[in-house]
């Protein structure tokens, strides 16, 4: 029986980054149907920080982290599509990719072509599978074509700023909205055909102007409770709410009357963990995102860099909306 030391993050209760602690742990030989990986680099992603403070109620003793890349030590029995010595990427549950080395489900964890890095894989899985699963999967009624309109909130954000890019390249027109100056910026440079700063100006009677009255099909939210309002007020009828997230708290109940009254709306919380639940669908849309990275018609814009054992300074600055684009934690 193998038996490797690797540092990993755990928390002990959920709270604040304080809770955060580096740890020796070890770690042995993947069972059936699992991968031991090695990582190179691992991504921080918004959900870390729900597990962390409890938005979102998971067991303690908890390791963090939901994506990471590197090179597979070893594989359990049944697994076909990876093998030792393999470049590798992945986002997945269970948690726990804030550390050295890990054993983990293989399902879901895919080969990582040699033309990308392994910065770049930590940093994009979980936020550029979530852009692909928006723009390719969760569509309005009658759904996308060229020159339509779409509402993107934390438009400089890790999702925001892959989304940009890839609307574009599918021809859509993408309003992005975001809290400062400097970050319209990042998002008009990637993309987006306008940007609204949602601290300065009222996102909805823009989002009217821009569209001439016709408002737009869609509106991806990731920033909960703050916009949500506002937000069904920017699509037209029959148009699609597509929450994905609260980075502002979660949105409060809703009367499904209020969708009647705004155009007989459709509303939908997504996750990115029901569209990965399968090992084909993984491979499906990781395929398409490394397609689109591959040509380059998607950078990954990787913003800022963190030692596993800053890993509270990584959260505080996500929190404080202090970061763009993406963060990796380097073992």
């Amino acid at each position: 029986m193998t038996s490797i030391p690797s540092k990993a993050v755990r928390i002990d209760r959920q709270g604040g980054p304080e809770e955060l602690k580096l740890v020796e742990v070890t770690v042995g030989d993947p069972g059936p149907g699992e991968i031991r990986i090695r990582h190179h680099a691992i991504g921080l992603n918004y959900i870390d920080v729900y597990q962390r403070d409890g938005t979102y109620k998971l067991p303690v003793p908890l390791q963090l982290g939901m994506e990471g890349a590197g090179v597979i030590e070893a594989v359990g029995e049944g697994v076909v599509h990876l093998k030792a010595g393999d470049r590798a990427a992945y986002t997945g549950q269970p948690p726990g990719s804030y550390c050295e080395v890990r054993v983990m489900p293989a399902k879901q964890v895919c080969r990582l072509p040699d033309s990308i890095s392994f910065e770049t894989g930590a940093a994009m899985m979980l936020k550029g599978m979530t852009a692909e699963y928006l723009l390719l999967r969760a569509l309005p009624q009658g759904g996308l074509e060229p020159g339509d309109f779409v509402l993107f909130h934390a438009a400089a954000g890790g999702v925001g700023l892959i989304a940009c890019q890839w609307a574009k390249a599918l021809g859509l027109k993408l309003i992005g909205t975001a809290g400062s100056p400097e970050k319209c910026k990042l998002a008009l440079e990637n993309g987006a055909a306008h940007a609204i700063n949602y601290r300065t100006e009222d996102f909805a009677a823009r989002v009217k102007e821009i569209t001439g009255g016709a408002m737009v099909k869609v509106v991806y939210d990731s920033v909960g409770k703050d916009t949500f309002d506002k937000s069904l007020d920017c699509l037209r009828p029959f148009g699609l709410m597509v929450s994905f997230g609260n980075a502002s708290g979660p949105v409060p109940p809703i009367a499904p009357g209020v969708l009647a009254a705004k155009g007989s709306l459709y509303l939908t919380r997504q996750t990115l963990f029901t569209h990965i639940a399968t090992r084909e669908s993984t491979q499906a849309m990781a395929d398409a995102l490394f397609a689109v990275v591959e040509s380059g018609q998607v950078k990954i814009h990787i913003d800022q860099r963190f030692a596993l054992a800053e890993v509270q300074q990584a959260h505080r600055a996500l929190e404080a909306r202090r970061t763009t684009g993406c963060t990796v934690l380097l073992p």
